[in-house]
């Protein structure tokens, strides 16, 4: 709508109307029909310039089409797209405040879609305050602009922090081990270290005792590698400790393994796959916070038309 759309001069528009008052005072003093001339007809190319200035952004319409997931720390993307039924719009500048892109033509008809990059900070939901969109076609005399709110949030994921050694059952040696399974409660398989093994699994009173590098695959309710357990870390800050969460989530990945994830009121069980990794750090990144605008009706600022 066009009472969302705001115009002012440029730098440049200011220095361009400052000289045409110049001339308009010197055609005055010396009477001069030519400077009379050339002043009027540069202040009528001012006049056109805002009219298509103003009309570049009337008519185009942006629509939040995904909000994007990534880690804390990280520039979240958000994809918008833009499209102009009636008219072309060209030079069209996107902006979230802190960062802003290369301007696009949008063709009549046809549709662009533009990334905006937000910088997350923590984990949780991230909204897209606002964006702008502006234009300066087509001589850079004037800006128009206008602002979309999108309702929509981005997931943001904590950040992966690799955990110190935990104690697994393994950690109490070869005796440990085999009373556990004389007891019938799990059952580990010894192996060799390889690359990329996580350290809390290494029978590190056997590497004292015999310089052998090995590592319990521990099966079962109590010792299982599937599991990763909010209560595995008692006693650390809960932002770190889902930190720890998430650095295990992707180790896992990274070695294929399936797993599982147990926090207090969520537990998903263990599988694979990236749509498995995406809803267990999902799970990390929403655990405690409210959903935005909780309680308050839905808004339909998502799309929206200048």
């Amino acid at each position: 709508m066009q009472r969302n759309i705001f115009i002012l001069p440029t730098g440049a528009g200011v220095v361009f109307a400052f000289l045409l008052f110049i001339m308009l005072l010197t055609g005055i003093n010396y009477q001069n029909s030519l400077i009379y001339l050339l002043t009027f007809l540069l202040g009528a190319l001012f006049v056109a310039a805002m009219h298509q200035t103003h009309n570049n952004l009337v008519g185009l319409e942006l629509t939040l089409i995904r909000a994007g997931e990534g880690f804390a720390g990280e520039n979240i993307p958000f994809t918008v797209r833009a499209n102009s039924a009636n008219r072309d719009a060209a030079a069209i500048a996107f902006s979230n405040g802190s960062a802003s892109l290369e301007y696009r033509d949008v063709s009549a008809g046809e549709s662009v879609d533009v990334v905006v990059h937000v910088n997350s900070t923590s984990r949780g939901y991230l909204g897209l305050e606002r964006l702008r969109i502006g234009t300066r076609f087509p001589f850079g005399l004037l800006e128009a602009w206008s602002w979309m709110r999108p309702a929509a949030h981005g997931v943001v994921y904590p950040r992966p922090i690799m955990p110190p050694a935990i104690g697994f059952p393994g950690d109490q040696g070869d005796e440990s081990s085999a009373s556990l399974v004389d007891e019938g409660h799990d059952h580990a398989d010894v192996r060799p270290w390889r690359m990329g093994d996580l350290t809390q699994r290494v029978l590190w009173k056997r590497f004292a005792r015999t310089g052998e590098m090995v590592i319990a695959d521990w099966q079962g309710e109590q010792g299982s590698t599937q599991w990763i357990d909010y209560a595995m870390f008692p006693g650390v800050d809960q932002e770190l400790r889902l930190s720890y969460l998430a650095a295990l989530v992707l180790e896992r990945v990274r070695l294929g393994q399936v797993y599982g994830l147990r926090l207090p009121g969520v537990v998903i069980d263990p599988d694979e796959g990236a749509y498995h990794q995406a809803r267990c750090l999902r799970a990390l990144a929403v655990f405690g916070k409210d959903a935005p605008d909780s309680g308050k009706p839905p808004q339909t600022n998502d799309r929206e038309t200048a």
